[in-house]
């Protein structure tokens, strides 16, 4: 069985492009998505960039409704592929290819918009002889 799952943030503005005859366009969207590692060793970064393909429908609504900067998890599975270069060189690339995607954190996590803001309010102090009747909980 070949899945991955991923979680993480667009790096980049995205750029759906078609390929294919004029008859029938395939939509395809290529976009890095960074995923926190769970441990960081000193001076390096705490992410990995990991490169992404999603076709037809998946691409568009991926290039419509997500952002750069934005939390979105992606079941997908990986494939290996390989092509001569223009120097005639081989070259192998990894590449994850995308089947299904979620939101991930609030609505508005990219927006400047907080009048939908539901953070919580502030934490309040309790003063350490109020007894138990008198707590708001």
């Amino acid at each position: 069985m070949n899945k991955v799952i991923l979680m993480g943030r667009i790096t980049r503005d995205l750029e759906l492009k078609y390929s294919g005859s004029k008859e029938e366009p395939i939509a395809v969207l290529k976009f890095t998505l960074a995923v926190s590692r769970k441990y960081k060793k000193e001076n390096e970064v705490n992410a990995d960039f990991i490169n992404c393909t999603a076709f037809n429908k998946t691409a568009e609504f991926i290039s419509k409704y997500c952002s750069k900067g934005q939390m979105i998890l992606i079941v997908s599975e990986i494939r290996n592929n390989n092509y001569i270069d223009k120097n005639g060189e081989k070259r192998y690339v990894t590449e994850v290819l995308i089947e299904k995607v979620e939101f991930c954190g609030s609505k508005n996590t990219n927006s400047n918009d907080t009048s939908l803001d539901n953070t919580p309010e502030e934490f309040c102090d309790i003063e350490e002889n109020v007894e138990n009747e008198n707590l708001p909980f």
